[in-house]
């Protein structure tokens, strides 16, 4: 072990920041990371032991026990659910004689359900050693059973089984007009850098993770920092359940992805990029490595970019299955090699970010639209959406609806509009931008896709009036306890409790008092929560009690009143040591 583990650091250039690639090539080989690689690492790196500790145990997909030489993942998403997720889980666990959440006893194999693997528009889903398998059903899950029995590699079972479409159902601005390769630079270039960015800012580009924070005046702020070193990193943990378009844009459109890193890099003077990449997409790894390749050869990345002078390269970095790293600065602490605990702001990453040094950090989607708007200009963009939300969204459409997949609407288009085109029916409402954003009922259908009404990071999930209320806010509410990072108080219990709360009213034990302290909860997780996170952890309930008050009051109208705990049996001690049994010594909890 002692020389793989040294060859593994070496490979990582004994840089500290690179822990979670290291720790991912021990697991694989491993299938847990060893006390004797922890101590090993920490010697090595200078890094102390409990650090190692911390960062193992952050993360979801590391592990300080063996797992199954087949480690199967199914997705826990609301729309796996409706597709039968529970019931296929169920039925593998009996093919192959495991209870989920453990490892069978010949350790071959190992079962367990995990957050949202961004396939939600071909659900239910799962990961095999980290790979994504798709559309399941009896058949194909037998047909897995057998190969796991029979003990065949991953790399040689049917490559069907790994197919992953892509689902383009309707292209728009961006989609229907990519940029060749290199034509953003060459076109930045001719122009002159601080004419493209002023070109940029008068586009009005805002970033498309779901903030809408203006992209020239992050790049302009990062650039105007005074530093030896500047970075971009582009943000592809796209945890939020129901999204899954930048897993699509990295598969079809990453030349243009990197293309619009590198033009943020010319123009702010970095000459490192990162992309962070979800470990839920590890099966997109190896093809991106090699669009980068591509890239280099094509005299678009490395040294002297297009003969001007202009060096620069991008790495890609894998996450490990946590939600919080797709808060910017928490995925910056990631790449250093931390647990992704979100920092506090100011500063800002575009003063402060990646180890100390101004970082411009965007979305997927983001750096492909401003690739494009360096092409074809601002009044390209312009020309598409409302006057506050220019240029178009790309959306990730999953549950009910006929044509689950992707979507590009102009900022401005109605929600109408969109479910009329996807082939959504009798529908009793829309989570709009995952359960971090809004639930909007049947009767909000009008709104429209735009900053100033319905913003989203892409997320739109559909649900019918088969659908129960109860049911979505639950998922959502023990997703978020799931997903806190723990950092403060008012999340990692603020969330807890909210589960427990919502459980409660939802399993028929609730009354109107435990309503009134859901909403004061509600209040409290949403106002004093540190990061994102838990400043929207409450909107699931939040959205819900505010459309629909009279389903919470008609699941607290007909509670009967049942003890919790059973006072006369707790006094059966008491009657043996009196030796009475009298009715006087018995407690009753019923009503008369």
């Amino acid at each position: 072990m002692k020389e793989f583990i040294q060859a593994i650091i070496a490979e990582s250039g004994g840089q500290a920041e690179r822990l979670l690639d290291m720790l991912r090539v021990i697991q694989n080989r491993y299938r847990f990371i060893p006390a004797a690689a922890i101590d090993q690492l920490a010697d090595t790196l200078n890094v102390s032991r409990s650090q190692i500790i911390a960062v193992v145990e952050f993360y979801s997909f590391f592990h300080l026990n063996a797992q199954g030489r087949y480690d199967i993942l199914f997705s826990d998403s609301i729309t796996d659910r409706m597709l039968g997720k529970t019931e296929l889980l169920e039925y593998l666990a009996n093919l192959l004689h495991v209870k989920v959440g453990e490892v069978r006893a010949d350790g071959l194999v190992s079962l367990n359900n995990t957050s949202c693997t961004g396939l939600c528009d071909q659900g239910p889903a799962a990961l095999i050693n980290g790979l994504a398998v798709s559309a399941l059903d009896c058949a194909k899950l037998t047909e897995i059973a057998g190969l796991i029995e029979q003990q065949i590699p991953l790399s040689e079972w049917p490559e069907s089984l790994f197919a992953v479409a892509d689902n383009i159902r309707k292209p728009g601005l961006l989609l229907q007009t990519p940029i060749t390769n290199g034509a953003a630079l060459q076109a930045a270039f001719a122009r002159g850098l601080p004419t493209t960015l002023t070109e940029l800012e008068r586009s009005g580009l805002r970033g498309r993770g779901g903030a809408g924070f203006k992209t020239a005046l992050k790049w302009r702020l990062c650039a105007e920092a005074d530093s030896d070193q500047h970075f971009v990193v582009c943000n592809a943990d796209e945890g939020e359940p129901g999204t899954f378009k930048d897993r699509v844009l990295l598969n079809s459109q990453a030349h243009q992805v990197f293309e619009g890193m590198t033009l943020c890099a010319a123009i702010i003077g970095a000459k490192q990029g990162f992309l962070y990449l979800r470990g839920e997409y590890q099966f997109l790894y190896d093809k991106l490595q090699q669009v980068l390749q591509q890239r280099r050869q094509q005299g678009l990345l490395g040294d002297n970019i297009l003969n001007q002078h202009f060096d620069f390269d991008i790495q890609i970095r894998l996450g490990a299955g946590a939600y919080i790293c797709g808060e910017e600065s928490a995925l910056i602490e990631s790449l250093e090699g931390k647990p992704g605990i979100p920092r506090n702001r100011p500063p800002y990453p575009v003063i402060q970010g990646y180890l100390g040094k101004p970082t411009v950090v965007n979305n997927v989607e983001t750096f492909l639209a401003a690739a494009a708007i360096a092409v074809h200009g601002a009044d390209w963009f312009t020309a598409a959406g409302t006057e506050k939300s220019a240029g178009s969204k790309i959306l990730s459409i999953s549950g009910d609806c006929g044509l689950p997949g992707i979507y590009e609407y102009p900022f401005g288009s109605t929600i109408r509009e969109i479910l009329a085109d996807c082939q959504a029916q009798d529908v009793l409402g829309v989570q709009v931008g995952g359960p971090s954003g809004v639930f909007i009922s049947d009767q909000e259908l009008d709104r429209k896709l735009a900053f100033e009404d319905l913003a989203s990071g892409g997320s739109f999930m559909i649900f019918n009036q088969s659908r129960n209320i109860f049911a979505i806010v639950q998922n959502f509410s023990h997703f978020f306890a799931h997903e806190s990072c723990g950092f403060c108080t008012p999340c990692r219990v603020g969330t807890a409790l909210l589960k427990q709360q919502f459980d409660k009213i939802v399993n028929g034990y609730g009354s109107a008092g435990d309503v009134a302290e859901l909403e004061a909860l509600c209040r409290l997780v949403k106002n004093y929560s540190h990061c994102g996170l838990g400043q929207t952890a409450a909107n699931p309930i939040i959205s819900t009690l505010e459309r629909y008050p009279e389903l919470y009051q008609a699941q607290l109208k007909n509670i009967s009143y049942e003890p919790g705990f059973d006072l006369d049996a707790a006094l059966a001690v008491a009657r043996r040591m009196a030796h009475r049994d009298d009715p006087a010594a018995h407690l009753l909890q019923v009503e008369e």
